[in-house]
Order: structure tokens, then sequence, then C-alpha cells
């Protein structure tokens, strides 16, 4: 698919249909992709690359390019990143008319943590086959994995092979999913509430405020975050109190509530492994019981349920009459 890729970029370059291209590329290492701009055939032939590794979402760099001068951007988008996408060209945070779009098939990306957390250390080199990842080490080691076994949390739930928008093609369009995705907020939401606190006072004590999460989010595009505001007292600090540890997350949580599309982009990016995706799972969750299945980015025209009133909205009573410590 790769040549695929590179080829039609070329050419969209040659026409002058587009004047630049956001993929990916090798960053410190090969398997160690970032995602970049390429704007010459020699630059697209020597540094693009797409493959197993090629997680980043693409979607949110376009808020930034669609406003540099006035030729169009060819991006790349896997079906996760098409919802992301089509989400912020609804918030006209992206210009439609600067974005050339081509959508790609998806079949899953690896997870290079879950490779590490098996002992594998010192790694220089990964391979993909048709159904493999093989791991070599600067020890000379080598450990062959099935895709699955390595494959990230967000691609083994995937909701939707489906590329949503798109001016083009390369390979077929998938189907929406009948997705497991909220089988772990179950888990969480059948804890006892001393519990569920417990767990996420655990995970997020984990969190020095990188920012990472909130900087690579689609759903996070506010000219001047909250949380940047020097007379706040928490602005780029990291946490000194059980309450600053959860009030980063709560709050940005709630932020891109209604928003959020679940491509995973923050639990992928957190250097410490903390599984943020929950929280806005929960929240979609909680959303679609009380106001009705709803999928962010799904088309380009509806409006999310925090900002669309109906009679037919649910009354506070709903939701403790729901019942349970949810």
């Amino acid at each position: 698919m790769q040549e695929q890729m590179i080829a039609r970029a070329k050419a969209l370059l040659s026409d002058s249909t587009v004047d630049r291209v956001l993929g990916w590329k090798v960053g410190e290492f090969s398997y160690d992709l970032t995602p970049a701009v390429f704007e010459s055939a020699e630059e697209l032939d020597n540094e693009f690359v797409y493959n197993t590794f090629s997680a980043a979402n693409l979607s949110k760099y376009l808020v930034k390019q669609t406003r540099k001068g006035d030729g169009k951007v060819l991006v790349f988008v896997k079906p996760c990143d098409s919802y992301s996408l089509q989400q912020l060209i609804k918030e006209h945070r992206v210009d439609r008319e600067k974005v050339y779009i081509i959508g790609i098939q998806c079949f899953g990306k690896t997870d290079l943590n879950k490779i590490k957390a098996d002992g594998v250390c010192g790694i220089s080199s990964i391979t993909e086959t048709d159904d493999s990842i093989i791991a070599e080490t600067i020890y000379g080691d080598k450990k062959e994995y099935k895709k699955y076994e390595v494959m990230a949390e967000r691609c083994l739930s995937c909701k939707s092979k489906k590329v949503v928008i798109y001016d083009e093609l390369i390979g077929e369009n998938g189907e929406v999913l009948d997705s497991n995705r909220f089988d772990e907020v179950e888990k969480l939401e059948a804890m006892t509430p001393d519990e569920r606190f417990a767990f996420w006072q655990n995970e997020l004590s984990k969190c020095i405020r990188c920012n990472a999460c909130r900087n690579v989010c689609p759903a996070c595009t506010c000219e001047k975050c909250v949380f940047d505001n020097d007379n706040s007292g928490v602005a780029q600090k990291a946490a000194q109190t059980s309450f600053e540890e959860a009030n980063f997350h709560i709050i940005r949580a709630f932020h891109v509530a209604g928003r959020c599309t679940d491509c995973g982009e923050c639990s992928r990016v957190c250097p410490q492994n903390i599984p943020l995706h929950l929280l806005n799972r929960k929240f979609i969750k909680d959303a679609n019981e009380l106001y009705g299945e709803y999928q962010a980015g799904e088309d380009a025209d509806s409006r999310f349920p925090l900002v669309d009133f109906t009679f037919d909205d649910c009354e506070p009573s709903v939701v403790y009459e729901r019942g349970g410590n949810k």
C-alpha cells in the first residue's frame, strides 16, 4: 500500500492539485514513526513511510496546515482518523476546501509497549509480514508475534473500518463494526464507588502533566487552553495533590464530551500508559444510553447531544433511575 500512496501523492503534487502532503516518516528509530509534511516527490521517495507503526491520527495537524497559504494539503486518513477529521470540519476547525482526503484501509496497528512489556529490550528493528511482527534486538535475539498479540487496544476494539469522508480511496472501504469497546467501561461500572475511585486515583497518580494527551487530541483545539492560564496556579506543572491529579483529566474529558470520536490517541501517546480513553468511552456510553446512539464524526450535519436540546431529552431523575453506582 505504501507504494500506491506515494505514487498517488506524487501525481497530485505534479498536477498541482495539492502543494504538500501530510503523512508519516521515520523518527528516532525505524519503528518510531512521526507525522510529517512532504513538499516534493524526492521527499516522498526518501522519507514517506506507511506501515504497522503509522498509528498517529493526522487530522489535528490540519488545523494549522489549512491556515497556511491558499494551496491544498493532501492527507491520508485511516477509518478512525476520518471520524476525527469530519468532526473538525463540522466544527469549522479545518477548512474542507483546502484538504484533499485519501482514505486508506487499516488492518490494525502494532503497540510497541506490548512488545516491551514482554521483556524484549534493546530493540534494533521490527519487521512486518502478512500475519506476524518480528522484533530483533541489539543482543542478537529475535522474537515473533502474531499480529493480534501485539495489536493496539483501540484496534482490537475497533468501532469501524469505514472511511466516512474522502475524495478518493486506496483499497476497499469497510463497514461500521459491532465493537466490544465498552466492555472495559462496564467492568469499571460494576465496581463499587470506592473501588472505582481507587482505580482512577492509582492511574492518574502516574500523570506527569506532560500534556501529550491534550496536545494530540483532535477535540482539543482551543487557541488558549484553560490549563495554560498563568493565573490558574496549575499551568505547565506536575500535580501536587490527588485533587490536581484528577482535576486536569476530568475537566479535559468534560471539554471533549460529545465530540470525542474515540480515536484513542490520548492513551497511545501517554508515556505513563494511563488508559485515558476509558474516561471518554464512559461519557460516550452514558450519552448513548441517555440521549440515544450517537457517534461523533460519523456525518457532516448532525449536532451532538449536549448541544441539541429536544423535548425528549432525559431529566436528572433518569440518571438515578438507571440505578446502582454508575
